[in-house]
């Protein structure tokens, strides 16, 4: 049985429902049950750290109400739901990961006299003495099985907990109050005073996002693990792939069967691109062949329990080795994302390094003869040509969103400086698109990106995908070896 939305569940359900009604099938299912015993758990590897990101945030409001919800289920089709997932922020200040549950809501209020008092609102169990234990496919244990308690919560988050049936006298206590917009509609609009200036509340928490903290790169590098050996998956099951009409989807199952294996899911949709579909920077549609002699480009990554995932792109020639014309833009394309890597240290502005990059996409596409002026003229602001072959920008911030720290000023992100701990890709590519009358024939349908996630250290970075194979000569011995186990 899929999932299903509490109030929706109800009224979508009543004109097949054949739950008996009757008390005399109440009282038999409610009794006959063993006894559970009840453990209180070790708070987990996330409660200190969330702690410190929730003091950091009390000390850049105080006496002002945050409200921070998890967000509610979201109708996939009728009664049936997406998987649910808390958003970022919330999972980021509670360290409620892939268990969390739907509709919970996180009150930091002011307290008496400094800081801020955490409560996690949340919906206790629907236990076998209440109905909804059988009638209520949304929240029941019948249907979904055994939920937290509060003080199950309280103990592993190390925050206050209550019911969510609680939540609106702590919405409505007066004074000024901040949520973060965009997670649950309905009690954005319960919250009295919410956002005088705007959503503010986001945007810190993006701007705290920045920075990783040493719990935060450690869950990152589990992603990234997770997403190396979804990678040999993919290569093992490339012959597969090449016998069926509808190959990229092979090789998206091969990956997603790793996510769930090792985490919690994908931490995005899987691009698996082969032949020409790589040109497409977005293709997700996966429905095209995988063909001897052509190229394919896989960029996925798996979302660990923490909610924190990779974002790792590879170009893998499908016979095993590239022709010289697929080496020749792969060996460009390296080049670039070393360029970029070489100059990241603490104190130069983000924007840098996609400069370092460009530099070596415009000078490669030049000396091939593409642009019709120098790679120094491209170069120019008001010129730029060579992005016709790569428009997109280099790099991204990456954590709990695969586009992490969306809502962070300009000036924090793209014009910031670069502090240690920030966690982000490098992924340069040059995409040669079939019908592309600028290029010579034997480019065309090729395209390569190569991206990698990196850690700043205190004096430069650190590549936490660099044991996945780069260079072409590494990726062909890569598809030898998994291929020969």
């Amino acid at each position: 049985m899929a999932g299903m939305s509490d109030q929706a569940t109800t009224q979508s359900t009543t004109n097949r429902s054949t739950t008996p009604t009757s008390s005399a099938f109440t009282e038999h299912i409610q009794s006959g049950w063993a006894e559970r015993e009840a453990t209180t758990p070790a708070p987990r590897a996330a409660a200190g750290p969330a702690a410190e990101r929730r003091a950091r945030l009390s000390a850049m409001h105080p006496g002002v109400r945050l409200v921070i919800p998890a967000g509610s289920l979201k109708v996939r089709s009728n009664d049936t739901d997406y998987p649910f997932r808390a958003h970022a922020d919330f999972t980021y200040l509670t360290g409620w990961g892939s268990d969390a549950e739907p509709d919970s809501v996180l009150v930091l209020e002011p307290a008496a006299g400094d800081g801020h008092e955490a409560t996690l609102y949340f919906r206790g169990p629907a236990g076998r003495g209440t109905t909804e234990f059988y009638a209520n496919p949304a929240i029941g244990e019948f249907w979904v099985g055994p939920r937290p308690s509060l003080e199950h919560v309280a103990a592993d988050l190390g925050v206050a907990t209550a019911d969510l049936a609680e939540l609106d006298a702590a919405l409505t206590g007066g004074g000024t109050a901040l949520v973060v917009t965009g997670a649950d509609p309905a009690v954005e609009a319960r919250v009295e005073g919410a956002n005088p200036d705007g959503d503010t509340l986001a945007r810190d928490l993006s701007e705290l996002r920045l920075v990783k903290d040493a719990w935060e790169v450690a869950e990152v590098q589990a992603a990234v693990d997770a997403t190396a050996r979804g990678f040999d998956d993919v290569i093992a099951d490339l012959a597969l792939a090449t016998r069926h009409e509808l190959g990229e989807r092979v090789v998206e199952g091969a990956f997603h069967r790793r996510a769930r294996l090792d985490g919690n899911a994908v931490g995005y949709d899987t691009i698996a691109a082969s032949g020409h579909h790589a040109c497409y920077l977005h293709w997700t549609r996966n429905d095209g062949a995988v063909r001897e002699g052509d190229l394919i480009l896989l960029d996925a990554g798996v979302e660990v329990d923490s909610l924190y995932t990779a974002d790792i792109t590879r170009t893998l020639p499908i016979s095993g080795a590239f022709t010289e014309v697929q080496r020749r833009v792969y060996d460009a394309v390296v080049e670039a994302a070393d360029a970029a890597f070489a100059i990241v240290r603490p104190g130069i502005v983000f924007k840098e390094v996609h400069a370092a990059a460009m530099e070596v996409i415009a000078r490669r596409t030049a000396e091939w003869g593409l642009l019709p002026i120098s790679a120094e003229a491209s170069l120019e602001p008001d010129q730029q040509l060579h992005r016709r072959w790569m428009v997109h920008g280099t790099s991204h911030h990456l954590g709990l969103d695969v586009h992490d720290c969306a809502q962070a000023r300009r000036d924090f992100y793209h014009d910031g400086i670069v502090r240690e701990g920030m966690v982000f890709t490098i992924e340069p590519g040059l995409y040669f698109q079939a019908d592309d009358l600028t290029v010579p024939e034997e480019l065309r349908g090729i395209g390569i990106r190569i991206e990698d996630d990196i850690v700043v250290t205190a004096d430069g970075a650190r590549n936490l995908s660099g044991a996945i194979p780069r260079t072409a000569d590494q990726v062909e011995a890569w598809m030898r070896e998994v291929r020969a186990r």
